[in-house]
């Protein structure tokens, strides 16, 4: 099991990662840290032609369902695989 802090290091860590991870991978990042910190997503899914909100927004309720704890877990190994 992950902690606060091992998490917490891990964000920091993703700050910082070598050469730029493909948008795939930093939607990944970005729904697991949300989903982490926030729980399920909630609200409704933006509209019109702000693609950028959109893909977010799929990309955290697709995650809708999992623990903070394992959604923590999983941010920490996917950070740990990136880094190297």
């Amino acid at each position: 099991m992950t902690t606060q802090e091992e998490f917490e290091t891990a964000a920091q860590h993703a700050q910082q990662l070598p050469g730029k991870p493909a948008n795939a991978v930093l939607l990944q990042l970005y729904a697991l840290y949300k989903q982490a910190t926030d729980g399920d997503v909630a609200g409704n899914r933006p509209g019109g032609f702000d693609f950028k909100a959109i893909a977010k927004y799929d990309a955290w309720a697709a995650q809708r369902g999992l623990s903070k704890d394992a959604a923590r877990q999983q941010y920490v190994e996917l950070v740990g695989e990136l880094a190297g």
